[in-house]
């Protein structure tokens, strides 16, 4: 078995850091669209197992140079020293490595197939997907959402989801590569074709991004546009929970609010816990929070935390609540149903409970039991709280149970002054173009946003600064798309014909490696 040479692993490490670096703060999303050819240009010759080494290398420098953020939270927040946080962070990247090694890995077995881009990019869509879905799942920067500003490119995004985007991403790679391979420009007829398929796809994908751009397909309906505030009051996260701030955060948010007043917002939107108490039962600043909803006379969604006591057992939810200004409707709440692991609860505790004593950050939650929409007259918001929004089926849920509004809470302080509050604002944007639904970003550091239904960021706030953004909302959409109707059936039927592939070519081996052990 021959060795990997450094040329290759460098090639590898290339494309790792290119990956990164197609992905926000920066403004180097055209990488992605040739991020993995040197990748593939290593793969040329090596066996599968190679081909899992140099992935496993490809994956290694982009995910430890992506999420670098993780060691900013268990060390600032989580009191751990830099070499014990760098645990963790090595370890999820290792995780996250193991897919690019997989795709790399099967990548090696397309040797000889036609239109083997195809398969090559039906391997990475499908293995996106079961990272996002496996165990608790971990969807975070998936290829496509590096083109969230490229709106014309991602309205596809409403008929097979962000994987749209990074099947074409890949596709364009394979071509690239396959035009500078020398061992495919030998097969010149087939390389033709393949240039006129994706090419093809992508002048579908562009097309039918101008038809929904341009707005034709929907009609002449009768808008119902709403005023909508959000307060972000950049509470240092240091001092959020000392109950010695909990009066003078509450007044901040109240003077904040009261600078929105001129603009007679129907709602009013505050962050992830920006309610830093249990506000059920706060009898001295609980009365200030439902003051101005009724001063306001808006509707007023904030996070808080809350609890349940059972059986002599008390469980504590992350919720978002809805204050209507006549105070007369008793409160709507919605509780978190996907939890941050070791961030808002630890699995598998009784195995994993060191965690537990060494991060005193991490959080013992449940998990809300439903996803609906909270409901006032004709608007209908489907609450996201933070690391939600980065879950495609959350949001197609809430839609199909009526959303016209999707809120996102969130509380990014815990990244800091990293590029994850980038990445994350990125992700948001997709839920609005895979539902056609406007979203409210309430963040308590940044960023905040209003996001249009196809995508566009129409107000957005700075990073760790006290804002108040105001908007019109127009939440007459009431259709809903081919993706919040079916989901992913562009994933399983490539996961399909990637299962299907990787049998034919096991099968193929095993039929060759039979006829070399029987005698002639």
């Amino acid at each position: 078995m021959m060795a990997l040479s450094f040329r290759k692993v460098l090639l590898a490490v290339l494309s790792g850091v290119m990956l990164t670096a197609s992905f926000p703060p920066g403004r180097l999303s055209f990488l992605s669209w040739i991020a993995l050819v040197p990748l593939l240009k290593g793969l040329e010759g090596r066996s599968p197992s190679q081909g899992f080494k140099l992935g496993l290398i490809a994956g290694a420098v982009h995910f430890i140079t992506l999420m670098y953020w993780i060691m900013v939270v268990l060390g600032h927040y989580g009191n751990l020293s830099i070499f014990v946080s760098l645990g963790p962070l090595i370890l999820l990247t290792l995780y996250l490595a193991l897919y690019i090694a997989i795709f790399s890995s099967l990548t090696t077995c397309l040797k000889g197939s036609r239109f083997d881009i195809i398969f090559m990019a039906s391997f990475w869509v499908s293995l996106e997907y079961i990272r996002g879905n496996l165990l608790t799942g971990f969807p975070w920067c998936l290829l496509g959402y590096t083109q969230y500003k490229q709106l014309h490119l991602i309205q596809i995004a409403d008929l097979v989801g962000v994987y749209g985007p990074s099947f074409l991403i890949v596709l364009i790679n394979g071509l690239l590569y396959h035009i500078i391979s020398k061992q495919h420009r030998k097969g010149g007829g087939l390389l033709k074709w393949e240039v006129f398929v994706v090419a093809l796809i992508a002048a579908g994908t562009l097309a039918y991004g101008q038809y929904r751009m341009s707005g034709r397909d929907e009609g002449k309906k009768p808008s119902r546009i709403i005023n909508t505030a959000i307060v972000q009051a950049n509470i240092d996260q240091s001092i959020k929970w000392d109950p010695a701030y909990q009066a003078s955060t509450i007044n901040t948010y109240q003077r904040l609010t009261r600078e929105a007043y001129n603009f007679k917002p129907e709602l009013i939107v505050w962050p992830e816990t920006a309610v830093p108490f249990f506000f059920q039962d706060n009898l001295r600043l609980s009365p200030q929070v439902l003051s101005t909803a009724e001063e306001a006379g808006a509707l007023l969604i904030f996070g808080s935390p809350a609890y349940e006591r059972s059986g002599g057992v008390t469980k504590y939810y992350n919720r978002a609540y809805l204050l209507a200004p006549d105070l007369q409707r008793p409160p709507q709440y919605y509780d978190k149903v996907h939890l941050v692991p070791f961030g808002e609860y630890v699995p598998l505790k009784k195995i994993l409970s060191f965690v537990s004593r060494m991060v005193p950050a991490a959080g013992d939650f449940e998990a809300g039991h439903k996803t609906t929409p909270l409901k006032s007259d004709d608007m209908s918001m489907g609450i996201l709280i933070c690391f939600e929004a980065v879950f495609p089926e959350l949001a197609r849920s809430l839609t199909r149970e009526g959303a016209n509004i999707l809120v996102n809470l969130t509380n990014d302080a815990w990244f800091g002054m990293t590029s994850a509050p980038y990445q994350h604002l990125s992700m948001a944007v997709f839920r609005s173009v895979e539902n056609r639904r406007p979203m409210i970003r309430a963040a308590n550091t940044g960023f905040s946003a209003f996001i249009g239904p196809q995508g566009k960021i129409l107000e957005l706030s700075g990073l760790f600064q006290k804002e108040v953004l105001e908007a019109p909302v127009d939440i007459s959409n009431s259709s809903l798309t081919f993706y919040t109707r079916f989901g992913d059936l562009f994933v399983i039927f490539l996961i399909i014909i990637s299962s299907l592939k990787v049998c034919s070519r096991l099968r193929a081996r095993w039929i060759g490696k039979r006829k070399r052990s029987c005698p002639t």
